[in-house]
C-alpha cells in the first residue's frame, strides 16, 4: 500500500474529487483500491473550509507508480491487523467480569469471540430497560439507585456524546480493533477515519444490544441486575464472586471494569485489603451557549450542514499552577442529572447522533489533586466528590441548579452586581433570555455555592481566558450547571506487570480501576486485559 499526506478538498467534494486527487498524488489511474485513514476539518481561512485526508492506496505495479511520486507526500506503508493471542479455546476455565461498560464489555467480546465463555455480571439492567428508568427519571426525579445514567449496561458513556477519541498512545492496535468492532456491530464507517469520532446516546444503545448478542452467541452468559457484594479469597487468590441474592460464581479469574461510580465496590475491596490508592481527577460545571455563537466562532458560519454542529476544545493555566479545560464536549447536546445516588445531584453532557439541539455545553473542569480532598485515605475523592454533589443537590432542591456566568463570576469575585465595570466579558453575544436545555428538571439557583472558592475563582480565570479564544464565551448570559463530579475516577487499583491486584486473579481494568479516561481508552484496556487473562487462562492449561 502506499500511503498518501496533505490532500486538501473543499468540504462537500465528492468521491470524484478525492479520486481525482490521488490520481495527481501518484500520477496514475490505476488504482485499485482508496482507503481514508484520517479525515480532519481545515478552518484556518474559515469561512472556507476543508477536509485533509491521509488515505492509503493499492495500485498496479506499486515500484514503479512510488519511483515516480513525491516522496514528501507518498510512502510506502506496510498493512497491520491486530491479533488477538489466542484462539478457538477449548477449555473449561471460565472467567468473571464485573462489569458492562466499555472496559467490561469489550473484555467480555474479546474472550467470548476466542472461546472462553465468559460470565458478565451487572449490578443495572439491559440497556433497553435501563433507557426507560432513565427517561423516567428524567420526567418524575424519581431515582433508581440501580439503573441510572451511571449504572446498567453500557456503563455511564451509554448517555454522553459517545466521543471515540483518545490521547492513549497504540502501538499494538487495540485502538483500530475497538473502532472495527464498533462498525462491525452497527456503527458509521466514517468513526474508522474521522479525527474527532463520535457516536451519540441513541447509536450507542444499538450496538451494546448487538455486542451483547455476539457475547451470548459464543457460549458467554450475562446477568443482569446482580451487584458484586464480595469474593472469597484463600490464600491470597480469588475463588468466587459473591453476588446479591446469595448467589456465587466460582471462578478463579475476575476482571474488575466496575465504572468510575461503583463507590460501595470500591469500599468493598478496601476492606479485603486490596491495594488502592487516590488519584487526581478533575471537577467542575457544565457551561452552555447558544450553537450557533459556536458554529460562528470555529466554521466562521452559523450552521455547515456538510459538518454538523461544530465541537471546540480549551485549556487554561491558572496562575497559581491549576489547569482549567472543556471536558466531554457536547455539540448539540443536552446537561443531564447524572445522579446515582439519593440526596446528591452530579451533571454529564449527553447528544444523539445527530447532534442538533441549539445548545453546546460542556464541562468546564479544573484539575484537583489528593491534596484537595481533606484527607490522606484512598478513597477521600469519593468523599469529596460526595461533598460537592450533596451541595449541588441543595442548591437546586433536588433539580439540576443553574446560574447565569455573569452572576456566577460577580459571586466569586465579590464584584457589585450593580455596578457596569465589574463585568468585563461580553454583552450582546447571547440573548438575556437564554435557556438551558437539559435532560431533568432545573431551575436557577446559587451554583457559586457548590464548589470551593478556590475552584470557583481557578473556573473564572479559565472561562476569562477562554473569552479570547471563543468570541462570547464568557458573556454573562452564558449558563453553569452543577456538578460535574465523575469526570474519571479519584482511585486507581493497583495492578503488576501481569495486571493483577494484590489479590492473584483479580485483574483491575478500564476507567472506574483508574486506568482509562473515556469510551476507547476503557474498550482498549478491556482488550488488554482481556489478553492477560486469556494467555493466564492458557499457560495454566498447558501446566
Amino acid at each position: 500500500m502506499l500511503r498518501i499526506n496533505q490532500l486538501k478538498l473543499p468540504v462537500g467534494h465528492t468521491r470524484e474529487d478525492l479520486e481525482k486527487k490521488v490520481w495527481k498524488a501518484l500520477r496514475t489511474q490505476q488504482v485499485q483500491e482508496i482507503r481514508i485513514i484520517r479525515r480532519s476539518v481545515d478552518a484556518r481561512r474559515k469561512p472556507e473550509l476543508f477536509f485533509n485526508y491521509i488515505v492509503d492506496v493499492r495500485v498496479k505495479n506499486q515500484k514503479d507508480v512510488y519511483r515516480r511520486c513525491d516522496k514528501k507526500q507518498v510512502s510506502v506503508c506496510e498493512e497491520e491487523e491486530y491479533r488477538f493471542r489466542v484462539s478457538g479455546y477449548q477449555g473449561g476455565i471460565r472467567p468473571v467480569i464485573i462489569g458492562t461498560g466499555p472496559a467490561g464489555l469489550f473484555c467480555g467480546y474479546m474472550l467470548a469471540a476466542a472461546g472462553f465463555r465468559p460470565i458478565l455480571l451487572e449490578r443495572g439492567k439491559p440497556v433497553e430497560e435501563r433507557r426507560r428508568d432513565v427517561d423516567a427519571f428524567f420526567e418524575s426525579g424519581r431515582l433508581d439507585t440501580e439503573s441510572n445514567v451511571q449504572f446498567g449496561e453500557g456503563g455511564a458513556g451509554t448517555f454522553s456524546d459517545g466521543k471515540l477519541n483518545t490521547l492513549v498512545k497504540d502501538k499494538y492496535g487495540r485502538n483500530r480493533k475497538v473502532l472495527s468492532i464498533l462498525v462491525h456491530e452497527g456503527a458509521p464507517k466514517e468513526i474508522l477515519y474521522d479525527h474527532k469520532p463520535h457516536l451519540g446516546t441513541d447509536v450507542l444503545s444499538t450496538i451494546i444490544v448487538n455486542m451483547r448478542n455476539r457475547i451470548l452467541s459464543c457460549g458467554g452468559e450475562i446477568f443482569y441486575q446482580a451487584k458484586v457484594v464480595g469474593f472469597a479469597v484463600e490464600d491470597n487468590r480469588v475463588k468466587a464472586v459473591l453476588v446479591s441474592g446469595d448467589r456465587r460464581f466460582e471462578t478463579e479469574y475476575v476482571v474488575l471494569a466496575p465504572g468510575h461510580s461503583a463507590r460501595d465496590t470500591f469500599f468493598t475491596l478496601y476492606d479485603m485489603g486490596v491495594a488502592m490508592e487516590a488519584k487526581p481527577f478533575a471537577v467542575g460545571l457544565r457551561m452552555e451557549h447558544p450553537q450557533e455563537l459556536i458554529n460562528l466562532s470555529q466554521y466562521g458560519r452559523k450552521r455547515v450542514d456538510e459538518l454538523g454542529n461544530a465541537p471546540y476544545k480549551v485549556t487554561a493555566q491558572t496562575k497559581d499552577g491549576r489547569g482549567v479545560y472543556s471536558f466531554c464536549m457536547c455539540p448539540g447536546g443536552y446537561v443531564v442529572n447524572a445522579s446515582s445516588e439519593e440526596g446528591n445531584l452530579a451533571v454529564n453532557g449527553m447528544s444523539y447522533s445527530d447532534r442538533s439541539g441549539p445548545n453546546a455545553n460542556s464541562a468546564i473542569v479544573v484539575s484537583v489533586t489528593p491534596d484537595d480532598y481533606g484527607s490522606a485515605h484512598p478513597l477521600a475523592g469519593i468523599a469529596f466528590q460526595r461533598s460537592l454533589e450533596r451541595r449541588a443537590y441543595l442548591a437546586g432542591e433536588g433539580e439540576i441548579p443553574v446560574e447565569r456566568y455573569g452572576n456566577f463570576r460577580r459571586a466569586v469575585l465579590g464584584c457589585d452586581a450593580k455596578d457596569p465595570e465589574s463585568f468585563s466579558g461580553l454583552r450582546g453575544e447571547i440573548p438575556e433570555d437564554f435557556q438551558p436545555s437539559t435532560k431533568g428538571k432545573w431551575r436557577f439557583a446559587n451554583v457559586h455555592d457548590i464548589l470551593p472558592s478556590c475552584l470557583n475563582r481557578a473556573l473564572v480565570e479559565g472561562v476569562e481566558q477562554f473569552g479570547g479564544m471563543i468570541k462570547g464565551f464568557d458573556d454573562e448570559n452564558a449558563l453553569l450547571a452543577g456538578v460535574e463530579s465523575r469526570t474519571s475516577s479519584p482511585v486507581r487499583i493497583l495492578r503488576d506487570e501481569g495486571l493483577q491486584s494484590t489479590i492473584k486473579g483479580i485483574f483491575p481494568c478500564g476507567e472506574g480501576a483508574g486506568y482509562a479516561g473515556g469510551i476507547t481508552s476503557a474498550a482498549m484496556d478491556g482488550i488488554r486485559v482481556a489478553e492477560a487473562v486469556a494467555g493466564q487462562i492458557v499457560e495454566r492449561s498447558d501446566t
